[in-house]
């Protein structure tokens, strides 16, 4: 059966499932305190945990990503990305992250087309495919770029952009960046370097929607094409996933 229309009573139960508390992890800098009770822990019927098996390299070194304890940690060099073993079309995806480093950047790639892989892969194109970013920026990028270039950041933010890539097109959700190509977080909730973010995506029928720490800020549709790879993106500076989940839907 096509899923083409979700419920608001089906919604309303999704995001005020519970998660567990997040474990301990980087010094100085994490949060001891559970995540809020409106994020999706991807626990129960049809939800995957992805590890280092379901993930191959693209266009990285070997030693750019590790896997440990369950948490897969990127060296942030050189710029590229891993991807998933099989493709997706629609799909729930649920991930914690967090920057090691001030001005850490990162992204989770969907819909990566497999031609635009298999470009990179041939050396032919890169170092990103053709799909939608849903954007991993820590606050300290957008302090960097406002100091090194003396202008206001007003073409990103740091809380969750959502964009197209490539030759994947997509209509973005408003508010806008100021050419139109991205969707901007309706409200500003990532947490800053060392603390665990979580984002639940979902992905149906060429619609992409992302929440944040629980609540939904950004996204778009009209996707084309609408199936394709999930990807983690190493972009400069160390950075760190885990309780990354998967959920097919029909």
């Amino acid at each position: 059966m096509k899923l083409n229309k979700i419920s608001s009573a089906t919604l309303s139960g999704i995001l005020f499932a519970c998660l567990c508390a997040s474990s301990p992890g980087v010094a100085q800098a994490e949060e001891t305190n559970s995540l809020p009770k409106a994020c999706i822990d991807g626990q129960g019927p049809g939800w995957v945990l992805l590890g280092e098996k379901d993930f191959t390299n693209v266009n990285v070194k070997p030693e750019t990503w590790s896997w440990t304890n369950g948490i897969a940690h990127s060296t942030g060099l050189p710029i590229g990305v891993i991807r998933t073993v099989n493709t997706y079309t629609n799909f729930e995806l649920v991930a914690q992250w967090r920057h090691l480093q001030h001005g850490g950047n990162s992204g989770i790639f969907a819909l990566a087309t497999p031609e635009s892989i298999k470009s990179i892969e041939e050396g032919k194109s890169g170092p990103f495919p053709s799909g939608i970013e849903v954007q991993v920026l820590d606050h300290g990028y957008k302090e960097d770029y406002e100091k090194n270039t003396k202008k206001k950041a007003t073409w990103f933010t740091t809380n969750g952009d959502v964009f197209a890539v490539g030759a994947t097109k997509m209509k973005p959700f408003p508010p806008l960046s100021p050419d139109g190509s991205r969707s901007f977080p309706r409200k500003e909730l990532s947490k800053g370097v060392g603390q665990w973010n979580h984002y639940y995506v979902r992905c149906i029928n060429g619609e992409i929607r992302l929440w944040v720490n629980g609540e939904e800020v950004s996204g778009g549709n009209g996707i084309t094409p609408a199936a394709g790879y999930l990807c983690l993106e190493s972009e400069g500076a160390p950075v760190e996933f885990k309780e990354f989940r998967v959920r097919e839907l029909p």
